[in-house]
């Protein structure tokens, strides 16, 4: 027998060694899931406390009955809602933290957020301080002046709530509309 054909012959007869280790990877595997679990849970509990840190907060107005004849709609995305000027102090109390789709619709008597799937709330015009546009709110960041930032008074609070038109384009008439109504615009908190 020729020295290539015994080495063949060799290989042949031995056997492979075992590739994986069943109980060692669905330990790893298990490790991990529990380790996002914990992760989770930890970032749910941080949402109650923040939560019920701002119980202070008065429940969300609703719209009147006859609210009046719509100046302005809107229909896009909610981002949230953040202490005025803070753009990262996120407001959770009352769903505000909800990200959703939304439908914004300016009246003479403020503006009606209608929120599929959250809490729907209104903003009575006396509360109205300021709109603007903005780059980013909340942990949603665009390109400048891609949000329309609204700022109004919520009890003893100054909020900025932030909304993204589907059609970009309507976010100045927004600005414009708000801030020309019959109010005492204020920039108390707004310069960051």
């Amino acid at each position: 027998m020729t020295p290539l054909i015994t080495i063949a012959a060799q290989a042949a007869d031995q056997k492979s060694a075992e590739v994986t280790d069943w109980a060692g990877r669905i330990g790893w595997v298990a490790g991990l899931l529990l380790f996002v679990a914990f992760v989770y849970w930890l970032m749910r509990q941080g949402w109650k406390w923040r939560g019920s840190l701002q119980s202070d907060l008065p429940e969300l107005p609703t719209a009147p009955q006859e609210p009046g004849a719509a100046r302005l709609t809107l229909s896009g995305r909610y981002h949230g809602s953040t202490t005025a000027g803070q753009w990262l102090d996120r407001i959770v109390a009352h769903g505000l933290g909800t990200r959703s789709r939304v439908e914004l619709t300016l009246t003479d008597a403020g503006i009606e957020v209608v929120r599929p799937g959250a809490n729907d709330f209104f903003v009575p015009a006396d509360a109205l301080r300021e709109a603007r546009l903005d780059k980013g709110i909340a942990g949603k960041v665009l390109a400048e002046g891609g949000l329309l930032i609204v700022t109004w008074a919520h009890g003893e609070k100054l909020l900025d709530s932030g909304f993204r038109s589907d059609r970009a384009a309507e976010h100045a008439a927004w600005v414009e509309a708000v801030n020309s109504m019959n109010h005492t615009i204020t920039t108390e908190g707004i310069a960051r």
